[in-house]
């Protein structure tokens, strides 16, 4: 059988370096590539890109917005889609005062204030604490951020979260739900709804870790979806 396609999704001002860790690993077991998400000025928009780029049937993996555009995929083509794998993401619109703190963020770079990519004040909000000064995942991810920049974080930022648990509810896929234990981004109670949600879904929570699991926790995450490839290549050959 022919090894299956896996597209794996960053999130906000997020490249291929966010799956640093788990590239290497998956491409034992499948055709691994990285979806870029900087460009489109639309969640419809960035879903169609990815489709567009990636022929045939596939394995998704989204972290965070990157699952919200998994989930837009699915929505657009579900038939396409093997088996989904859903990181730190949410299923739910931005509450106001979310919208408003990163609307305000957005208005605060648009009239020219200084773009640094991630800040050590933020940075603490997006990591479980004794992960903060653990190895380089700090400066990796500041890199990171600065390094997409202003007008990506802005295009990002303006893109429409919306309500998908009709999709979720929807799929008939493999489904793998993971979430660090102490995300304050996407809690742990949002995740395991969205497995409630989902007649195929496998929720995994993962110890010691924060928002940014694939960095935080990368064996954790690369076993996860080395399991979600085997389930699906599982499922074709039945």
């Amino acid at each position: 059988m022919p090894r299956p396609s896996l597209v794996l999704i960053p999130g906000t001002l997020n490249d291929a370096d966010l799956w640093r860790d788990q590239i290497a690993p998956l491409s034992l077991v499948a055709d691994v590539t990285v979806a870029d998400i900087t460009q489109g000025e639309t969640l419809e928009a960035l879903a169609r890109q990815v489709l567009a780029e990636h022929s045939g049937d596939f394995i998704l993996a989204g972290f965070s917005l990157g699952g919200i555009v998994a989930q837009e995929i699915c929505r657009l083509a579900p038939a396409r889609v093997l088996g989904l794998g859903l990181l730190d993401t949410t299923m739910l619109p931005d509450r106001p005062e979310a919208e408003a703190r990163r609307l305000a963020m957005v208005k605060s770079v648009q009239n020219g204030s200084r773009f640094i990519g991630m800040g050590d004040r933020l940075l603490a909000s997006y990591l479980a604490p004794q992960n903060i000064s653990k190895g380089d995942i700090a400066t990796r991810i500041q890199a990171m951020t600065a390094r997409l920049g202003a007008e990506v974080f802005i295009r990002q930022s303006l893109l429409e979260r919306p309500d998908t648990r009709r999709i979720l509810a929807s799929l008939t896929c493999p489904v793998l739900i993971l979430c660090g234990e102490e995300d304050r981004i996407t809690p742990m109670a949002l995740h395991e709804q969205m497995a409630a949600l989902i007649p195929r879904a496998r929720f995994l929570r993962v110890k010691e870790a924060g928002h940014m699991t694939p960095m935080e926790q990368p064996e954790v995450v690369t076993s996860a979806l080395v399991a979600l490839v085997a389930e699906v290549t599982r499922q074709d050959k039945a």
